[in-house]
């Protein structure tokens, strides 16, 4: 098996992995923020998608749950993780989806072979050079008019969520994400239009919501990017 060491476990340590999904629980609002993401993109019967970083799986069963007649991958780097999505595709009788490992920065996938991916709190994970070739990977896989669907740290807005971004933008990669360049990095790999749907608070930052397009035809680079 193909070994990847450039990543950074889920919560930084591997002891931890076993933690990540009740620890996530009581960092943030998880559920209401994945039926808020998989709400967006409005999902038809019939469609084929990606979450991209997949993590435990959570996100991943939540789709398929919502659209039974979607068909759903999940894709995530650590073995680690994809053993615990496993063992709750399991547990949830009659929800196939298909689980794989690999590298956001280099999908096996072929070119246009989905209408929606999604990547909910992964892209922080990655170096700015890893998170400018995972979006363009996202880009090469997406259909024409397909649509990427993004949940992760974003640009602070008031005082509360700046003085926690000054604790939190030093923790693995996020601190282009509190720059607010997310944005600008999927305009960059040819998504346009690129708009932040809406924004939370949490415990640890700021979490935006951007929904991004791959266009049938060509656009101009500064129309690509609505952000407040």
């Amino acid at each position: 098996m193909k070994r990847h060491p450039n990543y950074i476990p889920a919560f930084h340590f591997r002891w931890l992995t076993r933690w990540y999904d009740p620890m996530m629980r009581r960092l943030f609002p998880e559920e209401a923020l994945k039926t808020a993401l998989v709400a967006q993109a409005r999902i038809q019967s019939g469609q084929h998608l990606l979450d991209m970083g997949c993590g435990t799986g959570t996100l991943t069963l939540l789709i398929k749950q919502i659209q039974p007649n979607a068909t759903v991958y999940g894709l995530d780097v650590d073995p680690q993780v994809l053993d615990i999505a496993r063992r709750k595709a399991e547990q949830q009788a009659g929800e196939t989806i298909v689980l794989q490992q690999g590298t956001a920065t280099c999908l096996p996938y072929l070119d246009g072979s989905f209408d929606r991916l999604f990547a909910c709190l992964m892209l922080h994970h990655l170096t700015r050079e890893d998170k400018r070739r995972a979006l363009r990977e996202a880009f090469r896989v997406l259909k024409p008019g397909g649509e990427l669907h993004v949940a992760d740290f974003g640009k602070p807005h008031g005082l509360a969520m700046w003085l926690i971004s000054l604790a939190v933008r030093w923790a693995e990669e996020v601190h282009d994400n509190i720059l607010g360049l997310l944005p600008v990095f999927m305009a960059e790999a040819g998504f346009c239009p690129v708009e932040e749907t809406s924004r939370y608070r949490t415990v640890t930052g700021s979490i935006a919501f951007y929904r991004a397009c791959k266009p049938g035809g060509e656009m101009g680079y500064e129309a690509c990017v609505s952000i407040e």
